[in-house]
Formats: structure tokens, C-alpha cells, sequence
């Protein structure tokens, strides 16, 4: 009898031993964190839209619900099948942002939304999962130590990238070109080639001229930039000189010069013909929101308002008035920050970076601990999308950076903002639970 009791009592241990065994190595902390943030994230979205009656608090926690079941689904799948489908995956992408251009949805000046069964999709979301994972697959067998190799990787995010500019959709091409950023990093390209990378954009900007600047001294107010630009290209040349493999007759100086030059022409054009009206009133206004206080600059100067008025401690969840009185637009989405400063204060807005900024290290734990280069590249992109969404949406907010569009991850009502990240989580915890030993490069 007591060897049957004991029978019965260790048969309900082992089947639940082998029901929690596909996940027996998941970072449970990655995956509770942003579950908390999209709770806090619903509950503040509820209170930005507490006196119009909208239900989007609703749809932003079933769609977390959705996204966490997706994410424990995919963390018991092993990530290295993902490789041999890596073209098939980064076909659908590309078809899915032509379908945008061709049967698209238009919204506030951008064709951006696909309609799937009655409900707005966005796929440029989702696109920055198909473009991690492309990169990652062309990157764990050959390192971006070989320029090469990081020409490659350019020549691949370079369709996707011009599809969703061309929507147009500058916000979610920066989050491409962060991507990229860090995964060429992570594969051991020379931090010189990356800076050259960016500095056409830097040229760009240098060249544009009049730039309005906001400062104390009229001499400011309104300074040609195009010296600085000529200054910076000619840096960019020393620097291609230093770095680049080209060096005989100085061809790698002068390419990065040229390059340079080009940059900045291109940047005065796609600013003139290219850029919308409120793209552009977007990019200028955080320089002198004043400038046009009912205009670009209103968005920025009531975000402001509103963090300010929070203090330290917050006026209380559902008690400010810049939130309650909806004095900021779209607080439920790209400026949900400012509501969070509002209602908590100082306190809640450092806690909730805190938190993010734990999402990040874990985020980073895992890449450092991957079993191959493959998976630790996975987890190194979507540490990238993460910290410039979270850095530029914040920055946005408190006026430290342009009106990019770019949501909170978790925080911001988006519904496919809100299944890609959580998909971009599942991703990384499959990582997590099939890691071992991590062979570095």
C-alpha cells in the first residue's frame, strides 16, 4: 500500500515536469516585464481617453494577451529553423509592403495600414521582425569584419527600407537603420564603417540651409550651415582614409568625401521634393516649438506642459488635467509618456525606464549567452528596435528629440506594434531556452 500511495502521489509531479519541460530555460523575467508594462500601458490608455467613451485600453490588453500566448508558442519552437526559411522570410515582408502601395489604407497624409478581415494591420511593424531575422541568417556565418559582408547586409535592408519610406513612414525607417546599426556592430564590423554609414544623414542635415536653430543669440537665429557640412565631409574623408580598405591613391578618403558631398545634396532635394509638410513640421518643431505653438509645435509644447505639471509625485491616476482634459493629442499612443508624467510624476516616469531598461539588460544577457552566433544576433536586433523606440519616444516627449511617431514598446496603443514586439520577445526566448555554451566569433 505504501509503495502504491507513493506511486499515486509522483505521477501528478512528473506530468507537470514534462509539460513545463519545453520551457525549462525561458527568461521568465524578460517575459514578465513587458506583460507588466502592457497592464500599466492599458491602464494608462484608459485613462487618457476616460471621458470619450473608447474602448482602445481594451484592445490594447487583448492584444497583449494574444502576443504573450504567441511569445510561448514561439519560445518552445527551436530559432534555428528559422534559417533555411530566412529568403522565404524576407519575400513576405517585401510582398507585404508592396500590397501596402497597392491596396493600402491612407491615414494623416501616410498609406501604411492593409485591412485583414475588417482591422487595420500595419505592415511595416512586422517588417522589422523579417528584417531581423534576414540579417541575423546572413550574418552568424559570416561576421561583418569583412566590408563585404556589411555591403551585403546594406543591399538587403535597403528594399524593405525604401518601401516603407516611400508610404511614407520616416519613423519606422529610422527603427530599420537602428536595427542594422546593431546587428553589424554585434558582427564585429569596425565602429569607423558605421559612423561612414550614418554621415550621409549628418551631411544631409548640415547642408540644409537656412537650418533654424533655437538659441539665446540672434547671430544664431537663422545660420548657414553648409560650412559646417564642407567641415564634416572632409572629416568623413580622413576617417574613410583610416578605416576603409581603399587606401591606395587616397580612394577611400575621397570616396567618404564624395559620399559625403552626395549626402548632402540628396538631403537638401529630399527635403524641398520629398518630405511632407508634416514631416517636416515634425523634424523643426523641437528645435523652437514656440515658433508655431498651434501648429508643429503644439503636440510638443502641451507634452511638455503635462510632464512638467506631474512634479515629483503626480496629480494621480485619472486626476490630471492636461490628461483629462485631452490638451495632448495622441497621449494614447506616440505621447503616452506624458500622460505617465502627469499622474505619476518623476517617480513614475524613472520607474517605468527602469523597468525598460531591465528589459534591455536581460535582452542583452541573452545575446551574450546564446548557443551561436545566429540566435545571439536575433536577440541583439531586437535589443536594438527596443532602445532607439524607447529613447526616441521619450525624447520626444520631454522635447529632446523630433515628433518621430515612433510608439513606446508596450505602452503605446498599436495593435501590431503590440504583437510584433511581443513576437520579436517570443524570438529571443526561444534563444533563451535552447541556449548553451555560446561560441563567440
Amino acid at each position: 500500500m505504501l509503495l502504491k500511495r507513493s506511486s499515486k502521489k509522483s505521477v501528478p509531479k512528473i506530468r507537470w515536469q514534462q509539460w513545463v519541460k519545453p520551457w525549462q530555460q525561458t527568461d521568465w523575467l524578460l517575459l514578465s516585464l513587458p506583460i507588466a508594462i502592457t497592464l500599466f500601458g492599458g491602464i494608462m490608455i484608459k485613462s487618457t481617453e476616460l471621458n470619450q467613451g473608447l474602448t482602445d485600453w481594451w484592445w490594447h490588453w487583448l492584444m497583449g494577451g494574444i502576443g504573450t500566448v504567441i511569445a510561448l508558442i514561439l519560445a518552445r519552437i527551436r530559432y534555428e529553423n528559422l534559417i533555411q526559411w530566412h529568403w522565404i522570410t524576407y519575400t513576405i515582408t517585401n510582398i507585404s509592403l508592396i500590397a501596402v502601395m497597392v491596396a493600402g489604407q491612407s491615414a494623416k497624409g501616410a498609406q501604411r495600414w492593409v485591412s485583414i478581415a475588417g482591422i487595420p494591420v500595419q505592415p511595416s511593424e512586422f517588417a522589422k521582425i523579417g528584417l531581423i531575422i534576414t540579417l541575423a541568417a546572413l550574418l552568424h556565418k559570416r561576421s561583418a569584419s569583412q566590408i563585404d559582408n556589411v555591403f551585403r547586409a546594406l543591399a538587403i535592408t535597403a528594399i524593405p527600407w525604401a518601401l516603407v519610406f516611400i508610404q511614407p513612414d520616416l519613423a519606422t525607417s529610422l527603427v530599420f537603420g537602428a536595427i542594422v546599426l546593431g546587428m553589424l556592430y554585434w558582427a564585429n564590423a569596425n565602429p569607423g564603417w558605421l559612423i561612414l554609414m550614418i554621415s550621409p544623414i549628418v551631411a544631409a542635415i548640415l547642408f540644409s540651409t537656412p537650418w533654424p536653430l533655437s538659441a539665446p543669440i540672434v547671430l544664431f537665429d537663422q545660420l548657414s550651415l553648409g560650412p559646417l557640412g564642407l567641415i564634416w565631409s572632409v572629416a568623413m574623408g580622413v576617417l574613410g582614409f583610416l578605416t576603409l580598405p581603399w587606401r591606395r591613391f587616397g580612394i577611400s578618403g575621397i570616396s567618404a568625401w564624395v559620399l559625403n558631398m552626395l549626402g548632402g545634396e540628396i538631403g537638401v532635394f529630399v527635403w524641398n521634393h520629398v518630405l511632407k509638410d508634416y514631416q517636416k513640421g515634425r523634424i523643426t518643431s523641437f528645435l523652437n516649438p514656440d515658433a508655431d505653438p498651434l501648429g508643429t509645435g503644439y503636440h510638443l509644447i502641451q507634452s511638455r506642459i503635462a510632464i512638467g505639471a506631474g512634479g515629483i509625485s503626480g496629480w494621480g491616476l485619472n486626476k490630471g488635467p492636461m490628461t483629462q482634459l485631452n490638451f495632448v493629442p495622441e497621449q494614447h499612443t506616440d505621447f503616452i509618456f506624458s500622460a505617465v508624467g502627469e499622474e505619476f510624476g518623476l517617480i513614475g516616469c524613472l520607474l517605468l525606464l527602469v523597468v525598460l531598461c531591465f528589459v534591455c539588460l536581460r535582452l542583452l544577457h541573452i545575446a551574450q549567452t546564446a548557443k551561436d552566433n545566429f540566435g545571439s544576433l536575433l536577440a541583439i536586433g531586437v535589443l536594438s528596435m527596443i532602445v532607439f523606440q524607447v529613447i526616441v519616444n521619450v525624447g520626444m516627449t520631454v522635447g529632446l528629440a523630433p515628433v518621430a511617431g515612433i510608439p513606446l514598446p508596450w505602452m503605446s496603443y498599436g495593435r501590431s506594434a503590440m504583437l510584433s514586439n511581443f513576437i520579436a520577445l517570443g524570438l529571443v526566448e526561444s534563444v533563451a531556452n535552447f541556449r548553451q555554451q555560446r561560441q563567440r566569433y
